[in-house]
């Protein structure tokens, strides 16, 4: 009986030598299972991605196996089985990123997210789903600065009704 090899050819060294340089620029990494999808839905899915500077890449699982362990991003073989498509991410726009992906699931999509990557962090599919339901950095900072804008707002109401409540604004003098 012969023993297959895989013969490594240099295309598929490029094929790798590319994956693993576009993944470079990326910090961390949203595994999904894509079967089922169209064309048109992926489509729309990428251009959803680009606008968090993101990407959607569909990728061949060994290739991509490979490519994550010449970039020292280890543990992540569990996730590529079957149809893979990665969701790659820069910064730290990880639960914007998962939040449209469970959104795409929600508006009829079919896509199974099966784990990530965020930064040095392996996750469950679980624990993807609990971070896409966490307020995003801007609707923190937004409420930080509502509930500090609140009292301002305050005494300045006060300070024109006292104002008001003792005949006007004084006049302005030239």
């Amino acid at each position: 009986m012969d023993n297959y090899k895989t013969r490594i050819t240099p295309a598929k060294e490029d094929a790798v030598k590319a994956l693993k340089d576009e993944f470079a620029g990326y910090d961390s990494f949203i595994f999904t299972d894509y079967r089922g999808m169209t064309v048109q839905q992926i489509t729309d899915l990428r251009k959803a991605l680009r606008k968090q500077e993101a990407a959607y890449r569909v990728v061949k699982n060994r290739y991509a196996k490979i490519a994550m362990k010449g970039l020292d991003k280890n543990g992540v073989d569990d996730q590529m089985v079957g149809p893979t498509a990665v969701a790659l991410i820069k910064g730290d726009s990880a639960n914007t990123v998962a939040k449209a992906l469970f959104q795409a699931g929600k508006d009829g999509v079919t896509l199974t997210v099966k784990g990530a990557l965020i930064g040095d962090d392996l996750m469950t599919a679980d624990q993807v789903e609990a971070l896409s339901k966490l307020p995003t950095k801007l609707e923190l900072i937004s409420s930080l600065m509502g509930t500090m804008k609140a009292p301002v707002q305050k005494l300045a109401a006060t300070l024109l009704a006292y104002v008001e409540s003792k005949g006007g604004a004084p006049a302005e003098s030239n």
